[in-house]
C-alpha cells in the first residue's frame, strides 16, 4: 500500500511575477537579491531566467515564481508568450536613464492586451495608451512600475513626479528601488503578490457566482419540466 505523500511545496499558492523592462535597467540584480539576498552587478543573462522560492505572504507560506525575460522582451513572439504565462508585472526601468523609462510604455500597453486577448482575442499588434487604461480599469491586472537605481541620485535623469504621474495614469503604484542597497526590493514582490492573490480571490468570486447563478436556473428549468 502506498504511503501518503506529504503535504509540501504543491499544495502551496503559486504566484506567477514576470520581469519587464528594457535591457541593463537591473532585473536581474533585483531578482537575484530578493532571492538570493547578493548583489550582482555585472550579471547579463543571454536567455530568460525562471526561480522559484517559498516565502511567507502576511503569515501564508506561499511561493513566488520569477521570471527574469533578459532583455528578449525586445523579440515580439517571446514577450507574447512572457505576457500570457504571467499573472503580475514589475515593469522596471532605471532612474539613471530616461530611454528605459520612456520604453516602459511598450511593454505595459502590450502587456495589458495580451491579457485582454485572454478573454477577446485580440491580437496585439498596435497597442495604445487608450487599451492598458481600459483594461488596467476593467481587469486589474496586477502591476507595478518599478524604478530601479535610486542609490544612483546624483545621476538621475527621470524625476520621482515624471514616474508617479506615468503610474497615475495608469492606475498602478510606483516603487524606487536599490539592488545594490536592497532598498524596496522586498516590497516590491511582495506587494505585487498581495495585487496577484487579491485578483485571484476576485476571481473565483466571479467564477463562484457563475455557478450559482447557472445552479438556480437549472432547478428553475426543472422545476417549470415538472409543472
Amino acid at each position: 500500500m502506498a504511503a501518503n505523500k506529504p503535504k509540501g511545496q504543491n499544495s502551496l499558492a503559486l504566484h506567477k511575477v514576470i520581469m519587464v523592462g528594457s535591457g541593463g535597467v537591473g532585473k536581474s540584480a533585483l531578482t537575484l537579491q530578493f532571492m538570493y539576498d547578493e548583489f550582482v552587478e555585472d550579471y547579463e543573462p543571454t536567455k530568460a531566467d525562471s526561480y522559484r522560492k517559498k516565502v511567507v505572504l502576511d503569515g501564508e507560506e506561499v511561493q513566488i515564481d520569477i521570471l527574469d525575460t533578459a532583455g528578449q522582451e525586445d523579440y515580439a513572439a517571446i514577450r507574447d508568450n512572457y505576457f500570457r504565462s504571467g499573472e503580475g508585472f514589475l515593469c522596471v526601468f532605471s532612474i539613471t536613464e530616461m530611454e528605459s523609462f520612456a520604453a516602459t510604455a511598450d511593454f505595459s500597453e502590450c502587456g495589458a492586451q495580451i491579457i485582454d486577448s485572454r478573454k477577446r482575442k485580440k491580437c496585439c499588434l498596435f497597442p495604445t495608451g487608450e487599451q492598458i487604461l481600459r483594461v488596467k480599469e476593467d481587469e486589474n491586472v496586477p502591476f507595478l512600475l518599478v524604478g530601479n537605481k535610486s542609490d544612483l541620485e546624483d545621476k538621475r535623469q527621470v524625476s520621482v513626479e515624471e514616474a508617479k504621474t506615468r503610474a497615475d495614469q495608469w492606475n498602478v503604484n510606483y516603487v524606487e528601488t536599490s539592488a545594490k542597497t536592497r532598498a524596496n526590493v522586498d516590497k516590491v514582490f511582495f506587494d505585487l503578490m498581495r495585487e496577484i492573490r487579491a485578483r485571484k480571490m476576485e476571481d473565483s468570486k466571479e467564477k463562484n457566482g457563475k455557478k450559482k447563478r447557472k445552479s438556480l436556473a437549472k432547478r428553475i428549468r426543472e422545476r417549470c419540466c415538472i409543472l
